[in-house]
């Protein structure tokens, strides 16, 4: 299948369970890989054939810098839920929603979750 790939978008937003989390918010970097066939579009040269991922990059600003939730799994819930509701052509969607910074003490890069969901047919 082929893959439309989104990687490592950055926004703001106040998503976490501590409080400094939801108060003074932080970066969260998102990407997706959209799977469908992009053969007609390929061959056409017509965006209507595929994603506009600049349509796909809107909608991740409004749902990461919207109402806050607790866990980032749930807003890569919501991110995969919205592309497959939007965009009929998206078959799967992998979503990976990573806190660079944190507020947790160690030493790590980052933290992140990721997850696939699939077109129920």
């Amino acid at each position: 299948m082929d893959k439309i790939i989104i990687k490592d978008m950055e926004f703001y937003g106040y998503h976490g369970v501590l409080a400094e989390e939801t108060k003074l918010g932080q970066r969260f970097r998102v990407s997706m890989e959209l799977q469908l066939d992009l053969k007609k579009a390929g061959t056409t040269d017509d965006l209507h054939e595929t994603v506009n991922y600049a349509e796909v990059y809107q909608m991740a600003k409004r749902i990461v810098e919207g109402e806050p939730c607790c866990l980032i799994e749930t807003v890569a819930e919501k991110l995969a839920a919205a592309v497959l509701d939007t965009f009929l052509k998206v078959m799967e969607i992998t979503v990976n929603i990573t806190k660079p910074d944190p507020p947790i003490p160690g030493h790590y890069r980052s933290v992140a979750v990721e997850m696939t969901r699939r077109r129920v047919q």
